[in-house]
């Protein structure tokens, strides 16, 4: 039996959760105090995090997701929130995240408690366009596999 949990060890995941609980708190969110926290576990072993960033033109505001999928290639993605159940991206982030990574990339969601639901992003997005369906695949980090 594997001690991996959607390709990732236990130290990995306990690792993701801390990052992703911890970015929460840098969040920028005058306008709605909900507080998204992101973190990336990147191929080289390397984290990245980012939090939400509100505008008080709202179609500026910058969602956690995003601010940290700019900053780097990744294997796991982890979205904490305040709430229960957990929040999961949303249709916007789901888009920009499946640019970047394959449709088996897991995408821990965690609540105000800690506890997580896990996702792979073909789950999250089903019957989804990306950059394979235009012949760019091969061209981009994280998408060597054709869905």
């Amino acid at each position: 039996m594997s001690d991996l949990i959607h390709g990732l060890t236990s130290i990995e995941v306990a690792e993701l959760t801390k990052r992703t609980i911890a970015a929460k708190d840098v969040a920028y969110c005058p306008y709605s105090n909900f507080q998204v926290g992101c973190a990336l576990l990147c191929d080289d072993g390397s984290w990245v995090i980012g939090a939400n960033i509100e505008n008080a033109s709202y179609p500026v505001t910058i969602c956690a997701e995003r601010v940290a999928l700019a900053k780097a290639i990744y294997r796991a993605i982890g979205v904490a929130t305040n709430i229960t159940p957990p929040a999961s991206p949303c249709g916007m982030c789901r888009q920009f995240i499946r640019e970047f990574v394959s449709l088996e990339t897991p995408i821990f969601m965690y609540d105000k408690n800690a506890e997580y639901v896990v996702r792979t992003l073909e789950q999250l997005l089903p019957m989804s366009f990306g950059p394979d369906d235009l012949n760019h695949a091969s061209e981009l980090p994280g998408h060597s596999d054709k869905k």
